[in-house]
């Protein structure tokens, strides 16, 4: 009677990040990391998520977070939802490391594999992220007032502005601020505009034939 191997099941994947919290933003530091954690939980293959500070003085959060294997952490870091929890902290926090470790050890002993990373210590100038709050909610908010006045235009100031801020709000949040931060990803890191590159294309030898 033959057998057939057994297959190996799947290791669960942790990943712990290590981010900078700007000076004077640790109140909206942890909203948004309370926030990351709610979206990661209503994902498939989400087994726990935790963070930690050294002290209450300091600017490093410590955030861990488990999935049941690589197919299911890769669907959260490609969400959409992750995308705009990150675009979210734009102006709050700079990423410094990030490990991510296979197996049970990953949350207690030393793991089977590891895989580090570093990221830019500092976030974009507070004038860039002025810059493309303001491109941002110009015409978004140009393009309300035409759709939404002529409707809402009667009524008392005070709701007329709650409806107005009601639409913009998310509209900016989920949709046009993400948007515009992914296309300007590059001025705000300081890199040369995508169109002005170079093509890699190697170079005719003299002589040579086309």
């Amino acid at each position: 009677m033959s057998t057939q191997p057994a297959t190996a099941a799947p290791e669960s994947v942790t990943v712990t990040v290590t981010r900078r919290a700007l000076p004077g933003r640790e109140s909206e530091m942890a909203a948004w990391v309370q926030a990351g954690q709610r979206l990661a939980s209503g994902f498939p293959g989400f087994l726990g998520a935790g963070h930690v500070r050294p002290g209450a003085d300091s600017t490093d959060w410590h955030m861990l977070y488990r999935f049941s294997d690589e197919a299911a952490l890769a669907a959260w870091q490609s969400s959409g939802e992750r995308e705009w929890w990150i675009a979210s902290a734009l102006g709050i926090v700079s990423e410094t490391r990030v490990e991510k470790r296979t197996g049970i050890e990953g949350w207690f002993d030393e793991p089977r594999g590891r895989v580090v990373s570093h990221g830019v210590a500092n976030g974009p100038p507070r004038w860039k992220q002025a810059v493309v709050i303001f491109v941002a909610f110009l015409p978004t908010n140009l393009l309300a007032q035409a759709l939404l006045l002529p409707l809402v235009g009667g009524w008392p100031l005070v709701l007329r502005v709650l409806a107005l801020t009601a639409v913009l709000i998310p509209v900016m949040t989920y949709l046009v601020l993400p948007f515009v931060t992914r296309r300007l990803q590059w001025w705000l890191e300081g890199r040369r505009a995508p169109w002005r590159r170079r093509p890699s294309s190697g170079r005719r030898a003299p002589g040579g034939r086309r």
